[in-house]
C-alpha cells in the first residue's frame, strides 16, 4: 500500500498536475479533496471531465466517473466484490476505493487518453429495432456506421504513418533540396532560351524538336502496345495449347472407356460435388461467417491491455469447464451406458469424420494434380522455348530413342578414333622432344668449333640477317598492296558519292513536298482535335447526367425491392396465422372430444377456470385475513407491551443487583433504607 501511495504522489508532483504533495499531506486529504483530485486526473485523460465537483450533485459525479471508468475498462480489485459498495465508496470519497483507481489511472495515462479519444467515436449507439423500421432512421444509422468504419481506417493509417519513421525535418530538407533543384533548372532553361534565340529559325527548330519528342513518345506507346499485344498473343496461345491438350485427353478417355464407366465416373463426380455444395462448403462458410462476426466485434471494441486479456482467458476457461460438466451431466442423464443409441451415434460421428477427411484428401489431391499439370505445362513451354519444338510423345518418342541409340554407337566409334589419334599425338610429341635435344647438342658442338676457329656467333648472326631480310621484303609487299587498295577505295567512294547524290535528288524534292503536306496535315489535325475535345466534353456531360439518373433508378429499385420483401414477409406471417386459425377451427368443431381438448380455446378455457377457482380461494383467504386482522393486531400490541414490561423488570432487577453490591436496602413501613 505504501508503494502505491508513493507512486501516486510521485506522478501527481510531475507534469501536467504539478502538485506539491508528500506522503503525509496526501494521506491527510479529505474525501471531497480526493474526489476533486480523481476528477482532475479523469479530466486530464478526457477533457470533458475537467469539472469542479462542488458545482454538481454527488449522484451526477458518481455517474460521470463510473461511465468513464467503464469506458476505460477499469475493474475494481478482488476484495471489492459488490459493485454497490464500490459505487458508495466512490460517492463518499473512500480512500480504499480512490487510491487503487488513481494508481491504475496514473500507471497508463497515455494509453487511457487514446482509449478515451477513440471511445468518443467508436462507442456505438443502441437504436431500438422498432425505430429502425423508419427509412430515414435506418439510412442515418447506416451512414453513422459507415462513418465509424471510415474513422477506424483513417485512425489506422494515421498510426501507421506515425510509426513509419518519416520525420518532418527530413521532409522539409527534401522540399528545400527540390526547390533548389527547381531554381537551378529554371536558370538553365533561361540560359538555354537566350542561347537559342541567337540562332536563326529557332522557333521552327523548337517546333521540330517538339514534334520529334511527340513522335518518340508515340513510338514508345506503340512499342508498349506491341509488347502488350505480344503478351496477350502468348497467353492466348498458351490457353489454346491447354484447351487442345484437354481435348486430346478427352478424346483418349472417350476412346479407351465405355459408356458405363463414363456414367459411373460422372455419378461419382456428381456425388462428390453435391456433398461439397450441400454439406462441406456451407458448413465451412457458416464457420467463416461466425469467425468474421466475432472478429468484427473484437475490432469494434476499444483496445484492451494484457491484464484484460488474461481476465477474459480465465473466464473462458471457467465457462468451458462448466460446459463440459453440463455435457457430462446430460450424457449421464439422457444417454445411459446400456443404450444402443450411443453406439450408433458414435459410429455415425466416426463415419462423418472419415467422410470429411476423405473429402478433404480428395480435394487436396485434385489441387495437387492441378498444380502438377500447371508445372508440367510450364516445363513443356520452357522446353519448347529452349529447343524450338514440342515435347515428343508415343511413336515419335520411340523414334527419337532409336535415333539417340544410333548416335550413341557413332559417338563410341568416333571416341575410339579420337583415342588412337591421341596416342599417335603422344608418340609424335615424344619424337619432337628427342629431335629438339639432338638439335641443341649439335648447336653446342657448332659453337665449340666456332670458338676454336675464332669466329664465335657467326651462325646466329647469319640467321638474324636472314630473318631481317625476310621481314623487310614482307613489309615492302604490304606497303605496295596498301597503296593500291587505298587508291581503289578512293575511286569507289567518289563513285558511290556521285551515285548517292543522283539517287537522292528526287527524294529531296519529294521530302520538300512532304514537309509542306505535313504542315497542312498538322493544322488540320489541330482543328480536328479541337472539334474532338468539344464533342468529348459534351458526351462526358451527357454520360454524367445518365449515370446520375441510373444511380437514382437503382436506389429506387433497391427501395422497391426492400418494400416487396417486407410485404412478402408480412404476407407469409398472415398466411401462417390464417393456417393456425383454420387448424384451430377444425380442432374446435371436431366431434372427437380428445381432439377438441387440444384446441387453444379449450386450453384457455380450462386455464381461465383454474385461475377463477384460484382467485376465489385467494379472496376467501383474504376475507379470513381481514376478519382476523383486528384481533391479531391487538394480540401483537399486547405482546409488544408484554415485551416492554419484561424489559422494564429486567432493568429493575439489574439495578437492584448493583445496589446490593454497594450496600443493603431495608424496607420498613413503606420506607427504604440503605445500610452500608
Amino acid at each position: 500500500m505504501s508503494d502505491q501511495i508513493k507512486f501516486i504522489v510521485e506522478k501527481l508532483n510531475q507534469e501536467p498536475f504539478k502538485k506539491s504533495y508528500n506522503l503525509i499531506t496526501f494521506d491527510s486529504l479529505e474525501s471531497m479533496q480526493l474526489l476533486q483530485l480523481l476528477s482532475d486526473v479523469l479530466g486530464e485523460i478526457d477533457p470533458k471531465h475537467a469539472v469542479d465537483i462542488r458545482e454538481e450533485m454527488p449522484e451526477q459525479t458518481a455517474k460521470r466517473m463510473l461511465s468513464l471508468l467503464g469506458i476505460l475498462k477499469y475493474k475494481p480489485p478482488g476484495s471489492i466484490s459488490d459493485l454497490s459498495a464500490f459505487r458508495q465508496g466512490l460517492v463518499t470519497g473512500s480512500k480504499p476505493i480512490i487510491h487503487p483507481v488513481l494508481h491504475w489511472l496514473l500507471q497508463r495515462t497515455n494509453e487511457l487518453k487514446k482509449r478515451a479519444y477513440l471511445a468518443r467515436f467508436l462507442v456505438k449507439l443502441d437504436v431500438p429495432a422498432e425505430f429502425l423500421q423508419d427509412d430515414t432512421v435506418a439510412e442515418t444509422n447506416k451512414q453513422y456506421e459507415e462513418l465509424m468504419e471510415a474513422f477506424k481506417n483513417l485512425h489506422k493509417e494515421c498510426e501507421q504513418l506515425k510509426t513509419s519513421g518519416f520525420s518532418t525535418a527530413e521532409i522539409r530538407r527534401d522540399i528545400s533540396a527540390m526547390e533548389e533543384e527547381k531554381d537551378q533548372l529554371i536558370k538553365r532553361v533561361e540560359r538555354l532560351k537566350k542561347r537559342v534565340e541567337t540562332v536563326q529559325n529557332h522557333q521552327r527548330m523548337l517546333e521540330i524538336a517538339r514534334q520529334l519528342r511527340l513522335e518518340k513518345e508515340r513510338e514508345e506507346s506503340l512499342a508498349q502496345q506491341k509488347q502488350e499485344q505480344k503478351n496477350q498473343l502468348f497467353h492466348a496461345e498458351q490457353r489454346l495449347q491447354r484447351v487442345q491438350l484437354q481435348l486430346k485427353e478427352m478424346h483418349h478417355a472417350v476412346v479407351d472407356s465405355k459408356p458405363e464407366s463414363l456414367m459411373k465416373k460422372l455419378e461419382e463426380e456428381i456425388k462428390f460435388n453435391s456433398y461439397l455444395a450441400t454439406e462441406k462448403i456451407p458448413r465451412e462458410l457458416e464457420s467463416k461467417k461466425k469467425s468474421l462476426y466475432f472478429l468484427q466485434k473484437v475490432v469494434a471494441e476499444p483496445a484492451m491491455s494484457q491484464s484484460d486479456l488474461n481476465v477474459l482467458e480465465i473466464k473462458i476457461n471457467e465457462v468451458n469447464a462448466q460446459i463440459n460438466q453440463l455435457i457430462e451431466k446430460r450424457m449421464m442423464k439422457y444417454e445411459p451406458i446400456d443404450s444402443k443409441f450411443s453406439m450408433y451415434r458414435q459410429q455415425a460421428s466416426i463415419i462423418s469424420r472419415k467422410k470429411e477427411a476423405k473429402a478433404e484428401e480428395l480435394q487436396a489431391a485434385k489441387e495437387e494434380m492441378l498444380n502438377t499439370e500447371k508445372q508440367m505445362e510450364q516445363k513443356t513451354n520452357q522446353a519448347r522455348e529452349l529447343e524450338g519444338s514440342e515435347v515428343l510423345k508415343g511413336d515419335e518418342f520411340k523414334h527419337y530413342v532409336n535415333k539417340l541409340r544410333s548416335k550413341n554407337t557413332y559417338y563410341k566409334k568416333k571416341r575410339l578414333e579420337l583415342a588412337e589419334i591421341t596416342a599417335e599425338y603422344g608418340i609424335l610429341q615424344r619424337t619432337e622432344e628427342l629431335l629438339k635435344q639432338r638439335h641443341e647438342a649439335l648447336q653446342q658442338q657448332l659453337q665449340a668449333i666456332e670458338e676454336k676457329k675464332g669466329i664465335s656467333g657467326y651462325s646466329n648472326t647469319q640467321e638474324e640477317l636472314e630473318k631481317v631480310s625476310a621481314v623487310k621484303s614482307e613489309m615492302d609487299e604490304m606497303k605496295g598492296r596498301t597503296l593500291d587498295n587505298m587508291s581503289e577505295m578512293v575511286k569507289k567512294l567518289n563513285a558511290m558519292v556521285a551515285d548517292k547524290k543522283s539517287s537522292l535528288a528526287p527524294v529531296i524534292k519529294e521530302l520538300r513536298q512532304l514537309r509542306q503536306k505535313c504542315q497542312e496535315l498538322t493544322q488540320e489535325c489541330d482543328e480536328k482535335k479541337g472539334q474532338y475535345d468539344s464533342c468529348a466534353a459534351g458526351l462526358e456531360s451527357n454520360r454524367s447526367a445518365l449515370e446520375q439518373e441510373v444511380k437514382g433508378l437503382l436506389e429506387e429499385c433497391i427501395q422497391e425491392e426492400s418494400n416487396y420483401r417486407y410485404i412478402h414477409c408480412m404476407k407469409r406471417n398472415v398466411e401462417v396465422q390464417l393456417q393456425r386459425a383454420k387448424e384451430e377451427m377444425k380442432t374446435y368443431v371436431s366431434p372427437d372430444p380428445q381432439e377438441r381438448r387440444k384446441a387453444i380455446r379449450e386450453q384457455y378455457t380450462r386455464i381461465i377456470l383454474e385461475q377463477e377457482n384460484l382467485g376465489k380461494k385467494l379472496r376467501e383467504k383474504q376475507k379470513v385475513v381481514r376478519e382476523s386482522h383486528g384481533p391479531n393486531m391487538k394480540q401483537v400490541k399486547m405482546w409488544q407491551d408484554f415485551e416492554q414490561l419484561m424489559e422494564c423488570k429486567s432493568e429493575c432487577f439489574l439495578k437492584q443487583q448493583n445496589q446490593i453490591a454497594i450496600g443493603q436496602v431495608i424496607q420498613e413501613g413503606g420506607k427504604d433504607r440503605l445500610v452500608l
